[in-house]
């Protein structure tokens, strides 16, 4: 999986938001013709797509272009436009408003034929927004349609729109509901995403001059799991970076415990053992392996400063512990 930290997108009309986005920290370019594109704009926004991938290189990021929902009358020319004439730095498309396998079906196959017929070097990928109650509740049939599909995206304003939530700012927390205002549909689509070994990403937090109500509900998405947030401004893309990848010291205390507990328990690595004063299991090790991965995949090396702590030397098998307190 390619990291998708932070997720900029950049409406296809304004070619100095281009420029800016080649040279921003997002780990992940959308090329916007849907949302923050009039209808009268909608046709000619297409050739800025173009253009902007043909003149920008985005190195080092993902490259996506959110095309209209496949219930509008832009859809079908929006892909054959931007694939036609720069399919070979598209790396995904983007379809909003998910919501059954005929739509995902309608794309995968569309993508198939451009790509059969310009030739295209490697497939594009698929990423959805799931941004109404029929999306969350087919998550699963549309999660299972395409292989091609990549990532889900949870849009907040639309949702909150079609489940007529009373508010008027985008991804913003509740001051009355008790709790959590997005947990239900936050959680299916992380549990989805990883039934389906696919990226699960949090949409925008419109208040982007608020870094503490970001850093609030980024936290909230990235301890379910989530590998990362749109950002709507680019100054929201270093904080989002930063909270959707592993601290230093995690990062370096993970591979540790990876590697000591293989080196005590062997090649099976079953078992327990004590590395450092803590009871490690086979859980652990997955929790460990799963940090080393999010580190590895925004790049993180390892510093070197905690490694002798968990060190192998330290390994030493562990009583098992009592049936209730299993994992």
């Amino acid at each position: 999986m390619r990291a998708r930290r932070s997720i900029l997108s950049v409406p296809a009309t304004t070619p100095r938001f281009h420029e800016k986005a080649d040279g921003s920290v997002a780990d992940m370019i959308v090329l916007d013709l849907e949302d923050s594109v009039a209808a009268s704009a909608k046709v000619a926004a297409r050739q800025g797509v173009v253009d902007a991938l043909c003149r920008h290189a985005y190195e080092g990021k993902v490259r996506s272009v959110r095309v209209n929902a496949v219930d509008t009358s832009w859809c079908l020319d929006d892909v054959r436009h931007v694939v036609e004439g720069a399919g070979e730095r598209i790396d995904t498309i983007f379809l909003p408003k998910a919501e059954g396998a005929d739509q995902l079906n309608f794309l995968h196959h569309l993508l198939e034929q451009l790509e059969k017929r310009l030739r295209l070097p490697r497939r594009i990928g698929i990423e959805l927004g799931i941004e109404t109650p029929a999306g969350i509740e087919r998550l699963d049939e549309i999660c299972s349609a395409s292989d091609r599909t990549v990532a889900l995206h949870l849009g907040k304003g639309d949702l909150a729109a079609s489940t007529r939530m009373p508010g008027l700012t985008i991804g913003e927390e509740s001051t009355t509901y008790p709790g959590d205002l997005w947990h239900y549909a936050r959680v299916k689509i992380v549990l989805q995403a990883r039934l389906h070994r696919q990226q699960a990403i949090e949409g925008p937090y419109a208040r982007f001059r608020d870094e503490a109500g970001l850093r609030s509900l980024a936290g909230q998405a990235a301890a379910l799991g989530y590998d990362g947030k749109w950002a709507i401004h680019p100054a929201q893309l270093s904080a989002l970076n930063e909270i959707f990848s592993p601290r230093q010291e995690e990062f370096d205390r993970a591979c540790a415990i990876v590697r000591a507990y293989a080196a005590a328990t062997g090649e099976e690595a079953t078992g327990a053992v004590d590395i450092g004063g803590e009871m490690v299991d086979e859980a652990t090790r997955k929790m460990a392996e799963v940090m080393v991965d999010r580190g590895r995949t925004a790049g993180m090396r390892e510093s070197g400063v905690d490694a002798a702590l968990f060190s192998a030397e330290e390994a030493a098998p562990a009583a098992p512990p009592c049936p209730s307190a299993r994992r």
